[in-house]
């Protein structure tokens, strides 16, 4: 069925060249009415945690709105009150926005950085249907609006000075640090000890109770493949992030869930070397890796006295690598 719908999707697309100015026109008025409505909803995104960087995005969406008024009014003057309904998707290699279910809860920088691509996007725009156009007054229009595209990164500067202040910057930095550790270093950091940690016993038990590398790698790759999955799926079910602020359940779940899986693969890898004692020294190495970058990340991100995170962390690590030890021995 796709495969039927998408070349005839395809063959439906105009050319650019194609374009009468008359369509042009229209064109770019769709595209600034549709990046009006993208920064007002970047701008009713980030109100509640970022306040002064909504301000600037709604005063960049006036700007959009009075370019948009001034391709209508040249519209009219050539063409009358009729405009085509032509828009970004009708036309081969336009450049395309993302729908707005795709940039929620973006990071404040993302979304920055997004900006500054539409803007570019949209020079390009201009200057090449500037070259399209013979019309002199519509020329320059669209010569001037190419121009104030170019410029919107110093009108973007300029409203941040205006709206977001030394002290709003500051706040705004630490809610997007904040965030970053709530739904991505905290599930991530969960997820790496459990699978660092919970894994232990079972794979060296294993290894010292068959000395057989390759039925220990199976051990190690089946528990580590279900505790990402169970601790995804755990931390994805927790909450939806509303009221505890931590963000979106997605992300979350695939941060525990990824970082579970690689904290077991870890010191599971080595067993694809077949000489046993070659795959368990290594494996031991790893594990002394991973327990430390752990206690790292907890002093680091989540501000844990180092010799804390490490009594916590190394020691407790430990205790389990020398419980699977016994037990396989046993």
């Amino acid at each position: 069925m796709f495969a039927t719908l998408l070349p005839s999707a395809l063959s439906s697309r105009r050319s650019f060249d194609s374009l009468s100015e008359e369509e042009i026109l229209a064109l770019a008025i769709g595209a600034e009415e549709e990046d009006a409505r993208i920064y007002k909803a970047y701008a009713e995104n980030l109100r509640e945690r970022y306040p002064a960087s909504a301000k600037v995005f709604e005063d960049m969406a006036d700007v959009e709105q009075t370019h948009k008024n001034m391709l209508i009014d040249m519209f009219r003057s050539r063409f009358g009150e009729e405009i085509p309904l032509i828009r970004r998707e009708h036309v081969r290699g336009f450049y395309a926005r993302r729908p707005d279910w795709l940039v929620r809860n973006l990071a404040l920088e993302t979304i920055r950085e997004q900006a500054r691509a539409m803007e570019e996007q949209a020079f390009r725009f201009y200057t090449e249907a500037a070259k399209r156009v013979s019309d002199a007054s519509t020329r320059r229009l669209l010569g001037d609006l190419a121009l104030a595209e170019q410029g919107h990164e110093e009108i973007a500067q300029a409203l941040t000075e205006k709206h977001v202040g030394e002290v709003e910057r500051e706040e705004e930095d630490a809610t997007a640090h904040r965030q970053f550790i709530l739904t991505y270093v905290q599930p991530g950091l969960a997820g790496l000890m459990d699978g660092s940690v919970s894994t232990l016993a079972p794979i060296f038990a294993a290894a010292f109770a068959t000395q057989d590398t390759w039925s220990t790698f199976l051990i190690g790759l089946s528990a580590s493949v279900g505790a990402g999955i169970s601790m995804g799926f755990t931390e994805a079910a927790h909450d939806d992030g509303k009221i505890s602020g931590r963000g979106s359940p997605v992300k979350r779940g695939l941060a525990s869930g990824i970082m579970t899986a690689i904290g077991g693969l870890g010191h599971a890898l080595p067993y694809l070397i077949p000489h046993f004692w070659t795959a368990t020294i290594l494996a031991g190495i790893v594990v002394f890796v991973e327990l430390w970058a752990i206690a790292f990340i907890q002093n680091r991100y989540m501000e844990t006295p180092f010799m804390r995170a490490v009594m916590q962390v190394v020691l407790g690590g430990s205790l389990v690598l020398a419980a699977g030890i016994i037990i396989g021995h046993g």
